[in-house]
């Protein structure tokens, strides 16, 4: 790679990774936002919808934080009206960075907000509304 497509330099540990126009182009934020509790459960932290070349990503923030719920899965909605067709997979941990694809059926572009939700009890744990 010639210096002239290099655009950014990262030190990560002692090595250097050069960073190429193409790899920040290849992903576009859709939308962000940050979760509020619902349902007495405490639910916070950043979240993020990107567009990659592998396709849409919802990424939760290392400061995601949900206290304990039982069955807690993602899905979108809108003006505090979660749509259930939307739900697409179960929370991996309840703390901390994640990164989970959505299925190519749901169109994000839809939706307004990103929750939380408990499908047992079928109720709200947390939402974030995207920006």
């Amino acid at each position: 790679m010639s210096n002239r497509n290099l655009l950014a330099l990262s030190v990560l540990g002692a090595a250097l990774v050069a960073v190429s126009p193409a790899t920040l182009s290849a992903q576009e934020v859709l939308g962000k936002g940050t979760f509020s509790e619902k349902s007495g459960y405490k639910t916070s932290g950043s979240v993020s919808i990107v567009k990659t070349a592998r396709g849409i990503e919802v990424r939760l923030g290392s400061n995601f934080s949900m206290n304990s719920a039982p069955g807690p899965y993602l899905g979108f909605g809108n003006n505090g009206k979660y749509d259930a067709t939307t739900q697409f997979s179960k929370l991996n941990s309840k703390s901390g960075a994640q990164v989970y694809k959505v299925p190519g059926r749901i169109d994000v572009s839809k939706y307004k907000e990103i929750y939380i939700w408990c499908r047992p009890f079928n109720v709200p744990l947390g939402v974030a509304k995207l920006n």
